[in-house]
């Protein structure tokens, strides 16, 4: 067992792409199978999906790659209420948690692996990096759990607790190995179906 949990959030409703995001077909499934899928094989003990808007249509999809899904009936509130109920759901024999975003399908396994071995080294905060810059997925020991209880709020995430307590933070350089491109419209899934044809990923080297 690692005593790593994964939380994907899934609860948004997705207003820029207008509804539906996450049920998008993106390589011949839709979005929400496809960033579960690249979780396979990931160094975790579970994954537990937060659900909101779409819950009940999506709660078949997650539940049939192997996730358990926990409803946010919050999740208008932002996405710190999504981080705060995933954390609340993992068991209680994890150790940590990685946080991941469902409308980035090509971050994977390989990332939420190089965060868990610096977890292993000491990390309380691994945050992957692309480029130099900070983006997703981040994994947070039990250990640092009461401060994002504490401070998460609204729809920031954890950026601003990032940026506050800069001495718990170990950025994990993920350029290899995952792509945190993003899908907010539909012009955004449009271009991810082009680049996937083209290899997959951008190159962040």
């Amino acid at each position: 067992m690692s005593r790593v949990s994964a939380i994907l959030l899934a609860a948004g409703g997705g207003s820029r792409f207008g509804g539906g995001k996450l049920l998008a077909p993106f390589r011949g499934r839709p979005l929400i199978e496809w960033s579960l899928s690249e979780l396979e094989g990931a160094p975790v003990d579970e994954v537990i999906a937060v659900l909101g808007a779409d819950a009940e249509r999506l709660r078949p999809l997650c539940e049939a790659r192997g996730a358990r899904t926990v409803l946010n009936a919050d999740w208008k509130s932002g996405m710190a209420t999504s981080v705060l109920a995933g954390l609340r759901a993992c068991a209680p024999e994890a150790e940590a948690a990685v946080v991941l975003l469902a409308d980035q399908p090509l971050v994977g396994s390989g990332a939420v692996e190089r965060l868990v071995e610096a977890f292993r080294r000491g990390a309380e905060v691994a945050v992957a990096t692309y480029g130099g810059e900070a983006i997703n997925p981040v994994l947070f020991a039990r250990e640092v759990w009461p401060l994002l209880h504490r401070e998460l709020a609204g729809d920031r995430g954890a950026r601003g607790i990032l940026r506050r307590y800069p001495e718990l933070v170990v950025e994990v350089p993920c350029d290899a190995v995952a792509d945190p491109a993003d899908v907010d419209t539909a012009e955004d899934l449009r271009y991810l179906e082009e680049l996937s044809t083209r290899g997959g990923r951008r190159s962040w080297a």
